[in-house]
């Protein structure tokens, strides 16, 4: 079920135009780390998780991650709009000018378009569980990066946002990887994998691994 509503999760603020930076935000448009690899992914996972819980994570946060591709594009749109030609190209958008005008496409700063490779769908739970963690972690740094490479205050308060639900996003998982271990610990459990397994002493060096030192 979706409800549309005709407006940015968060505004795309943007001073001037500057498509030197447009071609470094479209990583979070199309790169591996990015807000539609992350959308996919978690979209994907969702069918085969074996708690509620996480079934509505991963759906909530992937619809989420959504509408952040959203905002990413926007901002492309918003940085290059109205650019000559030439300018583009002495800003490294040369190919992309040629390929595609002006129009948003999804690919990394170095031109690489997106493909299904960057991201991982497995039925095992924790497995997967991981590799969102991860993805989390490597979103919010790649925001930080993007934030040391702009003076746009507009900008750097949409990507601080963005940034900031990547931090939200890792502790959900979190909470879901805890979730799971209660899951698979319960003697009564029929769908246990192994019942030798001390999930309980893994989730201990889970929770000490995710000590999260970012607020």
């Amino acid at each position: 079920m979706w409800t549309y509503k005709k407006i940015l999760e968060y505004p795309a603020k943007v001073t001037q135009a500057d498509p030197e930076f447009a071609g470094l935000v479209i990583t979070q448009f199309g790169g591996p780390d990015g807000e539609l690899s992350a959308g996919v992914r978690y979209l994907s996972q969702m069918y085969t998780f074996p708690i509620p819980e996480g079934i509505a994570t991963l759906s909530n946060i992937g619809t989420e991650e959504l509408a952040h591709w959203e905002i990413i594009a926007t901002l492309f749109y918003k940085l290059t709009q109205g650019v000559p030609a030439n300018v583009l190209e002495d800003a490294g958008l040369g190919a992309h000018y040629v390929q595609h005008g002006r129009a948003v496409y999804p690919r990394d700063a170095a031109g690489v378009p997106w493909t299904a490779a960057y991201i991982q769908s497995h039925e095992d739970p924790i497995a997967s569980i991981h590799e969102d963690l991860a993805a989390e972690q490597k979103a919010r740094a790649t925001y930080e990066y993007l934030m040391d490479l702009t003076n746009d205050p507009g900008i750097i308060d949409t990507l601080a946002f963005l940034r900031e639900r990547e931090v939200v996003h890792f502790q959900r998982f979190g909470e879901v990887l805890d979730l799971l271990y209660d899951y698979y610990e319960d003697p009564n459990n029929p769908d246990r994998p192994n019942p030798d397994n001390d999930y309980d002493r893994d989730r201990d060096r889970e929770r000490d691994r995710r000590r999260w030192p970012f607020g």
